[in-house]
């Protein structure tokens, strides 16, 4: 069976693959042309963020695909009830890079927070003319309040790695939660309400038609005034410009990002802002991680075609 990997994946997984299959692996960056001559007689498709994997892509594979295994938590990429039309399977890879990107998020409250990008950079083009009584205050995460919008397991994981700066916690989520919210002392409040008192406000919601620019200029007037915004999500789920106009104002201080509606393209305006702290989507990016994304993603494939059903089955 020939098992298609769009760009690639780590050895973790290449190699069980391998052992197992015709791969085929079209390398970096993106080819689609390169892609869509070789989806025919594919039994599996691996894909990750960057690859769109749509009817005309499903159409070329033809009969022979049974699964789409995606390198990624998140499935936006992938047009599911298509793929469920077809009576395919799609699969992702959840839990294993939970850490991480609760990690990063952190990262990005406490360097967004306490200025560290922009005062590094200061310092290093010989700008800083020495310690002075008032410079460069920020602010810090004991006794803020942050605000988790989402609180699925990448939510929980911040809040628990939180407790030691003692902030208060709060969070909005669609779906009912009480356990783990009395588990991680967060307290449950709606959308609005949290975005009105948090001083921290980070996102954690999968990118849907509902969530797609669900921090809009509406939402983001909503904001406290001097609060930081951290997305380590998807890019779509906050309308850039209106973001931009948030932070050249002054009304939010800064936002920490991971995430870009337009990826790899980030907005000049959004880049020249020196409130903000810009990283290339490194949520996961850990060997650790990485490579347990790359082993789920090779074992998704591997069950379907070998008649089990998938560990992390999405369709």
């Amino acid at each position: 069976m020939k098992v298609v990997v769009a760009r690639t994946i780590p050895a973790a997984g290449l190699a069980k693959l391998e052992q197992r299959f015709d791969v085929e692996t079209g390398g970096l960056p993106l080819d689609r042309q390169w892609l869509l001559e070789h989806a025919p007689g594919a039994s599996a498709i691996v894909a990750d963020p960057t690859v769109v994997v749509d009817e005309a892509l499903l159409e070329r594979a033809g009969q022979s695909l049974r699964v789409v295994s995606n390198f990624a938590v998140g499935v936006d990429n992938i047009d599911t009830e298509a793929v469920r039309a077809r009576g395919l399977r799609a699969t992702n890879t959840p839990d294993v890079l939970t850490n991480a990107t609760a990690e990063l998020a952190v990262g990005l409250m406490l360097a967004t927070g306490r200025r560290i990008v922009e005062t590094d950079r200061v310092l290093r083009d010989g700008e800083w003319s020495g310690w002075e009584p008032e410079q460069f205050l920020g602010r810090e995460l004991a006794r803020a309040t942050v605000g988790l919008v989402g609180f699925g397991r990448i939510g929980q994981r911040v809040a628990e790695l939180l407790r030691g700066f003692a902030p208060r916690v709060v969070f909005a989520t669609r779906r009912p939660i009480e356990e783990p919210a009395a588990r991680h002392g967060a307290e449950r409040l709606e959308l609005g309400t949290l975005l009105a008192c948090s001083d921290y406000v980070s996102l954690h919601v999968a990118l849907t038609a509902e969530t797609k620019h669900m921090i809009d200029a509406a939402a983001l007037a909503q904001m406290k005034d001097g609060a930081v915004l951290v997305n380590t999500c998807r890019g779509a789920v906050v309308d850039t410009a209106a973001l931009v106009e948030a932070l050249a104002s002054g009304r939010l201080a800064g936002a920490g990002l991971d995430v870009y509606e337009d990826e790899p393209n980030v907005p000049p305006e959004l880049v020249a802002l020196p409130g903000t702290v810009l990283v290339p989507h490194i949520g996961s990016a850990t060997r650790t991680t990485r490579d347990a994304m790359a082993r789920l993603c090779a074992d998704n494939v591997i069950a379907v075609l070998e008649g089990h059903e998938p560990p992390t089955p999405v369709v």
